[in-house]
């Protein structure tokens, strides 16, 4: 069991192929993936890992909720194309960044695709509507939650088209969005 205090031993790295791939090759991005959820398809799962999910469907529609950010451990981390944060805090920072950015962020549909005791992995579609251009547009992602003994997030990776790195000028540029951003988008202290 990994050290609660730290949280990078609770990176999971989902293998997309294996989750995602559909069998009709037609319905496939290039490298092999369908990160379109299917509903219907959907692994049923515990009412705590439910809430979770909720929670985090509510952050990604803009709800910048304490309640729904208290799904995450306080030292919990946030990974992906645009930012990495290694706190709560800085995690909100992000979730409190889209009412400001969007005029609408609406959770189309999902599909869980694994759950076991330490992790919930699923498909989310999320449409944004930016309050400056008012065009709306949907993005797949892959979202692997992995959790601590205590049933909250401990990891949160987002790969909305493919598992990124953590190295060179992508990883300084996550890194300083991730430490600074608090300073604009102001989330509670109490987190």
């Amino acid at each position: 069991m990994p050290d609660l205090d730290d949280p990078k031993p609770y990176e999971i790295r989902p293998d997309p192929q294996a989750q995602t791939s559909n069998p009709d090759p037609s319905h496939n991005a290039p490298t092999n993936v369908d990160y379109e959820p299917h509903p219907a398809s959907s692994l049923p799962i515990s009412p705590e890992h439910q809430h979770i999910v909720d929670s985090i469907i509510c952050l990604y529609s803009g709800s910048a909720s304490e309640s729904d950010m208290r799904v995450y451990a306080s030292q919990a981390i946030y990974d992906d194309p645009w930012s990495y944060c290694d706190t709560r805090y800085k995690i909100a920072g992000q979730w409190y960044g889209i009412p400001m950015l969007m005029a609408k962020s609406q959770t189309l549909k999902t599909e869980v695709v694994d759950d076991r005791p330490d992790r919930i992995v699923f498909k989310l579609q999320q449409e944004y509507t930016p309050k400056v251009v008012k065009f709306s547009k949907s993005v797949n992602s892959l979202i692997a939650l992995s959790l601590d003994g205590k049933g909250r997030v401990k990891y949160h990776k987002d790969m909305c088209d493919k598992d990124y790195s953590h190295e060179g000028l992508g990883k300084i540029m996550e890194t300083l969005n991730g430490d600074h951003l608090t300073n604009i988008t102001r989330p509670p202290d109490s987190l």
